[in-house]
């Protein structure tokens, strides 16, 4: 029987995309692994890859196409010995499942067994929806297909599913809920409608000239999420001055010795080194929140933001603790490169504990940023600047000065520790030396 090949939801966040271009034509066969499309997410373009093998009897959905909704057909797939007639007969969509646990997609890799779907087996009659290789596969192994759990469309058993199976024990029934990756994924499609309605703001500029541009997927995700982080989350702020004199030097000497290797260290990278090391100090800081309880991590998985256009992304660069400096540096250029380039993955920039926002090359001295969840805290850095000190020994100095707030989630930390944190990422700052220990 014919099978749909449903719009994948590659990001928790994602209800709708654009079918950006389409990699195989009617007609085609493919194979499981084989690319068919390139799918525009709210956050990045990313390669959709069959998890059957087949014929593309028919594209439903053009490339080009805007706002096509998770789990929406956009293709058959025909099983060896079927034609375009027998697609009529291909069953009905089943109920769609969170946009987090749809159909397996991957950029540049094949996705795990967790991102892929759980939907219960599909039959009719007595009949399994399976694909021909892996009844093939299932055949060899001795493998009974009831006993699967299809991640196919419709419940259809795949490749995948038998690959990992073995005779003696059946595959586990994953539950949805489990597959979904963040709370966020789980909610209804984000809404940003937050006082005056479109037709009334709309009506209050009759008169004036203007430009109307609509939302695309990242602009309704940014507003929606931190409207609802800035609404539930009880923020309060800590604000420290740091003085940087003595890291300038330090970078400086480090940059003439690594010349040779090609290596250049910024600000950032001691920045992001500071907080990871600052984390495994204040262990009791390095928590987020996780609805009904905290979450206490180990490792230091440090998110930095990095602004794209018209939005922002926030790659985490994880176990940032044991990683050196020029380790640190050479990922962070990786990843805000392929961030603004939109070709991150999902698990590059989901999770973490603590993010970093540096306005400092904007020249913005100091600032309050806004928490995102589940995060228990977001470091504000803002420009170092030249100002007049009083120097330990009492006599009125010049010392470079670099402003910073730490945006404080209560509900994960209390004052006092967020404190602790804060005055940890100031020492390991001003002492830089101290981080290479």
């Amino acid at each position: 029987m014919p099978t749909e090949i449903l719009m994948p939801a590659l990001s928790p966040t994602m209800e709708e995309g654009t079918l950006a271009k389409w990699l195989v034509k009617e007609g085609d066969t493919v194979s499981s692994g084989d690319l068919l499309a390139e799918i525009e997410t709210d956050k990045a373009t990313m390669e959709f890859e069959a998890v059957d093998e087949g014929v593309i009897g028919k594209i439903l959905i053009a490339e080009g196409s805007e706002g096509v909704k998770v789990n929406t057909a956009i293709a058959v797939l025909l099983e060896e010995g079927e034609s375009a007639d027998d697609i009529s007969a291909a069953p009905a969509p089943v109920a769609t499942l969170p946009a987090a646990v749809a159909e397996t997609a991957t950029q540049t890799v094949p996705a795990t067994n967790a991102e892929a779907s759980a939907a219960p087996v599909s039959r009719d009659g007595n009949r399994i929806f399976a694909s021909p290789l892996a009844r093939r596969i299932a055949a060899q192994k001795g493998l009974d297909l009831a006993q699967l759990q299809g991640s196919g469309p419709h419940g259809r058993i795949v490749k995948a599913d038998v690959e990992g199976a073995s005779a003696t024990a059946p595959t586990p029934v994953v539950d949805a809920v489990q597959a979904v990756s963040t709370p966020a994924a789980a909610s209804a499609a984000p809404t940003v409608s937050a006082g005056p309605s479109a037709d009334v703001v709309a009506r209050m500029y009759a008169d004036r000239e203007y430009e109307e541009i609509s939302l695309n997927g990242m602009r309704k995700t940014i507003a929606a999420r931190l409207t609802e982080a800035k609404q539930q989350v009880p923020h309060f702020y800590l604000r420290r001055d740091i003085q940087l004199d003595a890291l300038l030097k330090f970078r400086g000497d480090l940059n003439a010795q690594l010349q040779g290797r090609g290596v250049k260290l910024s600000v950032n990278d001691f920045i992001i080194k500071a907080c990871a090391l600052a984390l495994q100090s204040v262990p009791d800081a390095n928590s987020v929140w996780a609805g009904d309880r905290v979450l206490k991590l180990k490792p230091s998985d440090v998110a930095v933001a990095v602004a794209i256009e018209g939005g922002l992304f926030t790659p985490v660069l994880k176990d940032a603790d044991m990683k050196s400096l020029s380790a640190l540096s050479a990922e962070m250029k990786d990843l805000a490169g392929r961030a603004r380039d939109r070709k991150l993955a999902p698990h590059e920039y989901q999770g973490g504990s603590f993010a970093i926002s540096n306005l400092g090359m904007f020249g913005i001295d100091n600032f309050d940023a806004v928490i995102n969840p589940p995060h228990g805290a977001i470091l504000a850095v803002g420009a170092g600047v030249k100002k007049p000190i009083v120097s330990k020994d009492g006599e009125l100095a010049v010392a470079t000065v670099m402003s910073v707030t730490l945006s404080v989630d209560h509900r994960v930390i209390d004052g006092a520790l967020g404190a602790q944190l804060l005055q940890s990422i100031v020492e390991n700052l001003e002492n830089p030396m101290v981080m290479l220990a």
